[in-house]
């Protein structure tokens, strides 16, 4: 099978790419605007030594964080000369300003990017495109607050949803676009994460597709089987699967030397994987492990959490009366059951309490839950807080916006798949076609 090209826009760290990548696809080049993102993407894609899954980067394009504005003032002709190269589009806009996690801002700024993305794509015209998304970007709201008067001889019209607003461009550019809902935890990610998957075709493809743009979703299930199979992975990997070989209990601790870590900061020292899935997770990782980095909790905060752990129920979100009875403010607090797959990863390192040690997760258990190898290290601060929230991407927040490579590989695997069926049935049936008669074909 052809090695189909792509390129990652909104790349974050690298989710997108190491799954595709880790599909048999080749990456040409990543749009990233986070410093802090990027420079975990470039470490572990461009910089290092021998990299696992190396992009072939155009040189025009400087090695750096870029806006997807300023790519498009200055390079829009370069990516217009990159027509035919790259196959597949994958990465969708920033998901903040239509997920149910937190407020829904309807005329957040960043629920527009899907116009620059509609830009990138007339630009390149790929064959495929491949967008991940919170559910949220599928609900039409109408806007609260605001009364709307009808307009004489029309009537109201129905809120739409931004992916209708997406998909509707998408379709004058020249695409047919179609999503569904999945769930992380059925393609061998420990953890339930609920996200929107559109795949879209260039329109002149889908004559050779059998059934049009369904195929893709038929492919992506079967990618789905094949991968738990090859893998050997069971339909669900659990929280124990996932992080039993990065627990305290029974482990030295030893002073954690990371360069964006301040002094007093422990870490476990890791003695090797125990399940199928950590051993996955382990491969190809040799010597110390990055972002181990354990919390410092107060005494009274860490007798909290060990009572909370105990006797509240595990794997569900504690209830408002429940965190009034331990004195907590925050809304989202998920207790894990070591049973079961985690909760959705955030980027707020305080919504996912141990299974059975009374702290929050590291970066690393986090990244395990998410499907990063051990090998995929981590740039920038670990945490950071207050108005900075909004303006950085530290390591939590890398990782819980990243897209689960486990999941992306499938997705990769079946678009190459899909278009390899393509090109199979242009080869065959194009050439019947030329070779038929002028009267035959007539």
């Amino acid at each position: 099978m052809k090695s189909y090209n792509f390129a990652d826009l909104f790349s974050g760290c690298g989710g997108f790419s190491l799954g595709l990548s880790q599909a048999g696809m080749c990456g040409t080049f990543a749009i990233e605007r986070d410093a802090m993102a990027f420079e975990t993407f470039s470490a572990n894609f461009l910089d290092s030594d021998q990299p696992s899954f190396p992009f072939k980067w155009p040189q025009w394009l400087e090695k750096q964080a870029w806006d997807i504005e300023e790519l498009l003032e200055r390079h829009k002709d370069d990516l217009i000369a990159l027509k035919g190269e790259v196959d597949v589009l994958a990465g969708g806009p920033p998901c903040q300003g239509f997920s149910f996690a937190g407020r829904r801002v309807e005329d957040d700024p960043r629920n527009l990017l899907f116009e620059k993305y509609v830009e990138v794509v007339k630009a390149l015209q790929p064959q495929a495109l491949i967008l991940e998304n919170v559910p949220g970007m599928k609900v039409a709201h109408a806007r609260k607050n605001v009364i709307e008067l009808p307009r004489p001889g029309k009537p109201k019209e129905k809120p739409r949803s931004f992916y209708d607003r997406l998909k509707e461009r998408l379709d004058e550019a020249g695409y047919v676009v179609d999503a569904v809902l999945l769930d992380s935890a059925r393609f061998g990610v420990p953890q339930r994460r609920s996200r929107l998957i559109a795949i879209g075709l260039r329109k002149d493809l889908l004559e050779w597709t059998d059934g049009g743009l369904a195929r893709a979703f038929v492919l992506l299930e079967e990618a789905r089987s094949t991968q738990l199979r090859d893998l050997g992975l069971p339909e669900r990997v659990s929280a124990l699967d996932a992080l039993s070989d990065l627990e305290k209990e029974g482990r030295k601790l030893a002073p954690c030397i990371d360069p964006m870590s301040r002094d007093g900061y422990e870490e476990v020292s890791y003695t090797g994987p125990i399940t199928p899935y950590q051993a996955l997770m382990n491969e190809g990782h040799s010597g110390r492990m990055d972002s181990m980095r354990l919390a410092r909790h107060r005494d009274d905060v860490r007798d909290r959490f060990a009572r909370i752990i105990t006797e509240c129920r595990k794997g569900v979100r504690m209830d408002d009366e429940s965190r009034k009875t331990y004195g907590l403010k925050k809304h989202r607090i998920y207790p894990m059951s070591k049973e079961d797959p985690a909760p959705t990863v955030t980027t707020l390192p305080d919504d996912i309490l141990h299974y059975s040690e009374p702290r929050i997760l590291t970066v690393r258990e986090y990244a395990r839950l998410q499907s990063f190898p051990d090998w995929f290290a981590f740039k920038g601060k670990f945490t950071t807080g207050g108005k900075r929230r909004t303006k950085e991407c530290p390591r939590y927040t890398q990782v819980g916006n990243a897209v689960p490579p486990y999941l992306a590989r499938a997705i990769g695997i079946a678009i190459s798949n899909l278009l390899e069926e393509i090109a199979i049935a242009k080869n065959y049936f194009g050439v019947r076609e030329e070779s038929l008669p002028a009267a035959a074909n007539a």
